[in-house]
């Protein structure tokens, strides 16, 4: 019995272009064809296509299934069932990941640990702590959320609005509007102050400059300009406190 290359795809329960593709990367090999140039599959053909398919429900990728064919001690299958463990542990995490984002309605970028706050950031702000989740250690994370979530002055809308060039009083009013809350996330967190590169995990110079750099590249001229007075007037409160305190 003799098959066209469309006759085996159907036996199989595959496609044609599925079968041209086997034959592209080696798995099959190219029969015979027929006086008119057709090719003519036969019963070994179908044979290693289905052994193929089954491979292929397995989850084995195409790369693996030469390694497979030659491996009679099962060791190569249980590589591939080492790597679907792994595979759905990860597809694991992102399901309860997920659940996290929309149980907390938060945007899909936020993230992980930030979820339940994720209303109170902007864009910018999810940028910036993506990057932060990269250096920082737990601790210093659960800090700067646990900041977001007591940030309640509400000035974050006012700034991500502020154009380059905003005027000086403008400048100036959004920034002691920012001071008390700055004030209040050093005054709670005082590493944030003292030395924050000391809860970094990786260079210190390398880690400051990538923080200046995202700085700049996500604020514009007066956003930047307010965070340096905030700051400022922010320090200069706690000053004043450390002043009436001794």
């Amino acid at each position: 019995m003799a098959w066209s290359t469309s006759e085996l795809a159907r036996l199989a329960g595959t496609t044609v272009n599925t079968i041209r593709h086997y034959h592209r990367l080696g798995l099959l090999d190219e029969p015979d064809r027929r006086y008119n140039g057709y090719k003519q599959y036969e019963t070994p053909d179908l044979v290693r296509l289905l052994r193929i398919r089954r491979l292929v429900e397995l989850g084995v990728p195409l790369a693996r299934i030469k390694e497979l064919d030659a491996s009679a001690d099962g060791e190569a299958l249980r590589g591939v069932d080492i790597d679907h463990a792994a595979t759905i542990e990860r597809l694991e995490k992102a399901r309860q990941s997920i659940a996290v984002l929309l149980s907390e309605n938060a945007p899909a970028d936020t993230p992980v640990g930030f979820e339940s706050v994720a209303e109170r950031m902007s864009e910018t702000d999810r940028s910036m702590v993506h990057m932060y989740a990269q250096v920082f250690d737990e601790r210093a994370l659960a800090d700067i959320r646990q900041a977001v979530e007591n940030d309640e002055d509400g000035v974050s809308d006012d700034f991500d609005a502020l154009p380059a060039d905003a005027d000086e009083a403008t400048r100036q009013n959004l920034a002691e509007k920012y001071a008390p809350s700055y004030a209040r996330t050093l005054r709670d967190f005082p590493w944030m102050n003292d030395d924050p590169m000391a809860r970094v995990s990786k260079g210190r110079a390398v880690t400051e400059q990538t923080f200046l750099d995202a700085l700049r590249e996500l604020h514009n001229e007066a956003q930047l300009d307010v965070i340096q007075r905030a700051k400022r007037l922010a320090r200069e409160q706690l000053r004043a406190e450390g002043r009436r305190n001794a």
